[in-house]
């Protein structure tokens, strides 16, 4: 059943067998950092959320998205179009992105959390596919310097994030825990790195 969520100016379509809205994606919205006229591309677009979410905080956005299942980079291409936002979804793996090398100042993605062999049960949508180091080599090779790669993963594999970011030169520098309640531990986090960006790390509240 087509169901459809509003998500401020923006009405997302959402589809049977496409990875439905969750908090983490609505969280990653609000934490990366995007400017005017960027070039932003979401890795593992899913149904656009994010290009909908980060085009409603900021104008002017050049919006493009990846995902390998052609269903939900066709579902993405049509929340963009009867949201009249220009952009463009294309299919295939994140390991060979149809993008030239520096293409973007902004790379976004809310990925499958779960490794291969790790015990998770977060049904097939939430395991890896490419892994974690595939994706933050492309956000690397996709980045122009000075650029920023933002997005959620779970806490108990931050260190894992934060190695494979530091291998391909995404330096860690903002970084939000997700939790329920002030009494309960972070479930996730939100991370963001600037390529060949210099040491420092900025923690957010992780309630506000």
């Amino acid at each position: 059943m087509v169901k459809l969520e509003q998500l401020g100016p923006y009405q997302l379509e959402q589809r049977p067998g496409v990875f439905p809205l969750c908090s983490d994606a609505l969280a990653l919205g609000r934490f990366a950092t995007v400017r005017k006229g960027w070039r932003v591309c979401d890795l593992g677009t899913g149904s656009g959320v994010l290009l909908l979410l980060l085009a409603e905080r900021q104008p002017d956005l050049k919006l493009c998205g990846l995902d390998q299942d052609p269903a939900a980079a066709a579902l993405a291409q049509d929340n963009l179009q009867h949201n009249g936002l220009e952009g463009g979804i294309w299919t295939g793996s994140w390991s060979q992105p149809p993008f030239p090398p520096g293409s973007f100042d902004l790379v976004v993605s809310n990925p499958p959390y779960y490794a291969p062999g790790s015990g998770r049960d977060g049904g097939p949508a939430r395991m890896e596919r490419e892994g974690l180091d595939s994706l933050c080599q492309a956000a690397a090779r996709l980045l122009r310097n000075g650029g920023r790669f933002a997005l959620s993963f779970p806490t108990e594999r931050m260190a894992d994030l934060f190695e494979a970011m530091r291998r391909w030169d995404l330096e860690p520098k903002r970084l939000k825990l997700l939790s329920h309640t002030p009494t309960k531990p972070p479930y996730a986090l939100l991370a963001e790195g600037v390529r060949q960006g210099k040491p420092g790390l900025q923690v957010l509240p992780c309630l506000e």
